[in-house]
């Protein structure tokens, strides 16, 4: 029987689908899959940058992740040495298919699930909890990064990529997609989790809840090993201020990883429980 849902009262829940970014967020502790294509995207074309200058703009489709990165006046300083000149549409084109061939070839060897992922799967399946994914990269990257990842033991019930839609990030347009493939509505009995700011802006601009993850996440941008290695004080500042980041870009709750879904899906069900929306 097809469920009807009548705007005129609030949803009380319970929460009937959870969506998952993939790199820093579900798979490839620190986001590693998605920086290291860029950076050999841009040695392909003469230009070095380092691992910082490439997690700007981590998250944001290929396209405006080269975008923001060349945006940066010491990136744009090492272009004009190369060429001469700022980099033209037609630059920018040609980073991105080197970028995305790497991306491609590189997926399947970044699919190492982030601790924790297989037990809060087990517990979203056991709660009747549909689990979709999105992606910032090309449709070739996430099906070599599912693909790996299945053998794995994750496989999540719809995956959408940026190209799968009219715009990646910031957009609404994967989640509303994800939504459409799992049928489930309305968009408040919907979680989104991801690993950076502009997945909390497509969390937020798509009305569905929205948590960020910081430990494992492409911004923090450390490997578990590192993360196990650091000092413990230094890595505890650390998390607290990308915590405050991610609150202050609007993100309704922080979490350290995947590990901590189950507990924020409770709370989540008890404001849905008293009416309350994203």
């Amino acid at each position: 029987m097809i469920e009807i849902f009548s705007r005129a009262n609030r949803f009380r829940g319970p929460v009937r689908a959870v969506i998952l970014d993939w790199g820093g967020t579900a798979v490839d502790f620190g986001s590693f899959g998605n920086i290291e294509p860029i950076i050999e995207g841009f040695r392909e074309n003469w230009v070095q940058i380092a691992a910082e200058q490439a997690r700007e703009g981590i998250g944001l489709s290929t396209w405006d992740h080269i975008g923001a990165i060349l945006r940066q006046e010491s990136v744009l300083e090492t272009w004009g040495d190369v060429y001469g000149a700022p980099p033209s549409e037609y630059d920018i084109r040609k980073l991105l298919m080197s970028v995305e061939n790497f991306s491609a070839n590189a997926a399947g060897a970044h699919a190492q699930l982030v601790p924790g992922l297989i037990e809060t799967v087990s517990f979203l399946r056991e709660e009747g909890i549909r689990i979709g994914s999105c992606s910032s990269r090309g449709f070739q990257a996430l099906d070599a990064l599912s693909e790996a990842a299945k053998e794995l033991g994750y496989s999540p019930d719809s995956m959408v990529c940026s190209t799968d839609v009219p715009g990646g990030r910031p957009f609404p347009w994967m989640c509303y997609q994800n939504a459409i493939n799992l049928e489930t509505y309305p968009l408040e009995s919907i979680v989104k989790i991801g690993d950076t700011v502009p997945d909390i802006q497509e969390g937020l601009n798509a009305r569905v809840w929205t948590v960020a993850v910081t430990k494992t996440s492409g911004e923090l941008g450390m490997s578990i090993e590192e993360t196990e290695q650091a000092e413990t004080a230094e890595l505890r500042n650390q998390l607290s201020r990308l915590e405050k980041r991610f609150l202050d870009a609007g993100a309704h709750f922080v979490m350290e990883g995947i590990w901590d879904c189950p507990k924020i899906i409770q709370q989540i069900n008890d404001l849905l429980a008293r009416g309350e929306r994203p």
